[in-house]
């Protein structure tokens, strides 16, 4: 549920970018982007990949920084597949463009808050425009008052589903707009609920949910005056699913080739404020529903849908509970049937669909594995498992071509971001395609670290390592510019970045959490998979379940000592971090070993009895954390045995780790702190907060001054050095 794996998730020939904000005007440029802040948030970053049915055109989306810099702006792109043309942009606006979708006929949908040019009195929502497949400019198809989340679209017929929010009183469109406006008018933002959950991550759920409804030639609206042959027809909403409430938040959709059938994902409240997913087919025609897959204690998602409309492929999570571990399986649905069967069921990794091959043959899925993350292909008559990829590189959204022998993805690892490639589906050979963004220059070096668990089981870790050479300059205060910190031994400071999840691993790029900012400041980083994390097996997480403060914990300090037996790290000079899960991992790190010089935890859980009732979705934490799992494995238990200067970090807008966990976790530091206190009566633990982020540090600004303030932090207490914060702080 998270493009991440640091967060706490619940189991269930480029135009030229801006100039980097507060530069200065001739300076030298950076060593590489991670050695300067303002650098690195201008790299300009990939999402999405869409192919059009006949697999000649390959679609992404490209952010870049918007020109105040506290934003990124998204436009579309276009991707040769072959490989022979450089990538070309298409649209351009300050609102930005996404969600790229083709129709049958090669015709390109996309949302948008951009203004419509034929209407620019009306006030910019995001609608859904078409950008047609001959050229020409893109025109708005549909615009309504409550914006226009997502398009989707059939593969071999002329229908396309628009997914939009609606408020739940509404008995049309046009109500639903005089609702909207009337709200607007009074200046009301309370929202009344009668069911469970009322928030999710950072976003206040209500009073409007997301509907699913069929995009529809309007018909005749006027006299039928005289027109321009390019006029297209105009276009109104059928609803598809009235009555179905919050249900499809957050949900997945898929649709039939031939356009008769959604498939959906659709969420249903139970007592005791718990809930299930279940699997919903939506005629089109009719509008009528039919649950294809609901059971006690499980969750199905809806997967693509095979060439013949006559397979769903299925994800089946059963419920989790104090002694059943999270566990994810892939199955298939026969919709006439309604047989469900389990597909490679000896395979022992945690598959996500991502396309058929044109015959129906095989399945291609992505699935984390040992560090990576690579493409798969599975029969669909045996089940047999063949890896694809076969390279050290995480893919995402995965397409396949028209004639079965090529697949297009999002390649990255942790030597570079995602970028578009071909992938021979009969070879696993990955070709980069000319993109629209140059791989950005490294400072450093990638291995791995092995080790063996005190119960015996193999470990492994990433090792992000600085370049060799003599210290950088110093650079401008509050800039990751920084010397390379190594020590009279000639030895990097180690730095122990722990992931979030629980269930996830490091093994694709991250922007949010990246440790090439930390190695361009001369530490090694270390990036380990400790028990709970995905791609060893069910029984690697069934170590760690339910005991975060066991297996987990142990595993990270054999891998820290592993990483330490190397000649080039300086055990002397270590530290800890970690967000989400990575957080609460740091805060029991901190009570129970002294080892290291510092400590950073962010959004992090503090006390395991306080945080399952008010986080996001309680029911998950509910089913897994029994009271002997609270009681015996809360980091808040042992704050008399912190000896470790802390930086707190926190966001007030955050839903999932709720902002009382940090200012428990500050409070309780400086009332019982076992740290001695200066002149002012201040203790070395410092507290960075954010009153308008969430469980992430989205804003470029705000991005900068995290790093910048762990970099001051991290260099007082592990370097020795002192470190002018932003003065962008008021400090």
């Amino acid at each position: 549920m998270s493009a991440e794996p640091q967060t706490l998730v619940p189991h269930g020939a480029a135009d030229s970018a801006p100039a980097p904000h507060g530069a200065v005007t001739g300076a030298p440029a950076p060593e590489t982007p991670f050695h300067d802040l303002s650098h690195y948030v201008v790299i300009p970053r990939l999402s999405g990949l869409s192919l059009s049915a006949d697999g000649t055109r390959l679609i992404t989306a490209v952010a870049t920084l918007s020109g105040d810099a506290t934003e990124y702006v998204s436009a579309l792109w276009e991707v040769d597949p072959t490989g022979s043309r450089p990538a070309r942009r298409l649209t351009r606006s300050a609102k930005g463009e996404a969600g790229a979708a083709f129709a049958a006929n090669g015709d390109l949908y996309f949302t948008s808050a951009r203004p419509n040019p034929e209407k620019p009195d009306e006030d910019p929502v995001n609608a859904l425009w078409l950008l047609p497949a001959a050229g020409g400019e893109a025109r708005v198809v549909l615009s309504r008052c409550g914006g226009v989340d997502r398009v989707i679209t059939a593969r071999d017929a002329d229908a396309a589903f628009v997914q939009a929010s609606v408020l739940a009183g509404s008995a049309d469109e046009e109500d639903d707009e005089a609702r909207r406006k009337a709200r607007k008018e009074a200046k009301v933002a309370a929202i009344l609920h009668s069911s469970y959950p009322v928030r999710f991550w950072d976003a206040d759920l209500g009073p409007a949910a997301p509907s699913l409804f069929a995009l529809e030639a309007a018909g005749p609206s006027g006299p039928g005056l005289p027109t321009t042959v390019d006029e297209g027809p105009a276009r109104r909403l059928r609803p598809l699913t009235q009555g179905i409430g919050a249900g499809l938040r957050n949900r997945e959709t898929h649709a039939s080739p031939d356009g008769t059938t959604l498939y959906t994902t659709v969420a249903r409240p139970l007592a005791k404020a718990d809930l299930r997913t279940e699997l919903v087919a939506v005629d089109v025609a009719t509008g009528t529903r039919r649950t294809l897959l609901s059971a006690d204690g499980a969750d199905f998602a809806a997967g693509p849908v095979s060439p013949d409309g006559r397979t769903v492929a299925v994800v089946v999570e059963p419920h989790t509970t104090p002694s059943q571990s999270y566990r994810s399986e892939l199955h298939l649905l026969d919709v006439s049937s309604g047989q469900l069967r389990r597909l490679a069921a000896g395979w022992d990794r945690f598959p996500h669909p991502a396309a058929w091959l044109p015959d129906g043959s095989a399945l291609l899925v992505t699935a984390d594995d040992a560090g990576r993350s690579p493409v798969f292909r599975i029969a669909i008559a045996s089940g047999e498992v063949t890896r694809v990829t076969h390279d050290d590189a995480a893919y995402t959204d995965v397409v396949v071509s028209p004639d079965g022998a090529h697949a297009y993805a999002l390649r990255s690892s942790y030597l570079f971001p995602p970028e578009a490639v071909r992938i021979d589906i009969t070879t696993g050979e990955a070709t980069r395609l000319p993109g629209p963004v140059e791989r950005p220059a490294i400072p450093g070096r990638l291995e791995e670290v092995t080790g063996t668990a005190e119960d015996g089981t193999p470990l492994r870790a990433w090792l992000a390592l600085p370049e060799t050479g003599d210290a950088g300059d110093e650079g401008e205060a509050g800039e990751a510019t920084g010397s390379h910190g190594k020590g009279d031994a000639g030895r990097h400071p180690l730095l122990l970045w722990i992931h979030g999840g629980p269930i996830g691993s490091w093994n694709a790029w991250t922007w949010r959490w990246s440790p090439w900012l930390m190695t361009a400041q001369g530490y090694a980083v270390l990036l380990p998979d400790p028990a709970l994390s995905t791609g060893y097996g069910q029984r690697f997480i069934d170590r760690g379940w339910n005991a975060w403060g066991d297996a987990p914990f142990t595993d990270l300090m054999a891998l820290t000592d592993a990483a330490l037996e190397r000649d080039d790290l300086d055990p002397e000079r270590t530290a800890a971090m970690g967000g989400s899960f990575g957080g609460y991992m740091a805060n029991w790190v901190a009570g129970h070993t002294d080892r290291f010089k510092a400590i950073v935890t962010h959004a992090s859980l503090w006390g395991l009895e306080g945080f399952g009732p008010t986080t996001d979705m309680s029911m998950y934490w509910a089913r897994e954390m029994d009271e002997a799992m609270t009681s015996t494995h809360s980091p808040h238990r042992a704050i008399e045995d912190i000896r470790t200067p802390m930086l707190v970090i926190h966001g007030d807008k955050d839903y999932r780790v709720p902002i009382g966990e940090g200012l428990r976790l500050w409070y309780e530091l400086l009332s019982r702190s076992q740290l001695a206190t200066d002149e002012h009566g201040r203790t070395p633990h410092r507290f960075l907060y954010f009153p308008d982020e969430n469980h992430w540090i989205l804003k470029p600004q705000h991005a900068k001054v995290w790093y910048a303030v762990v970099n001051a932090f991290l260099a007082e207490h592990v370097l020795g050095e002192s470190r002018a914060l932003p003065r962008e702080l008021g400090l």
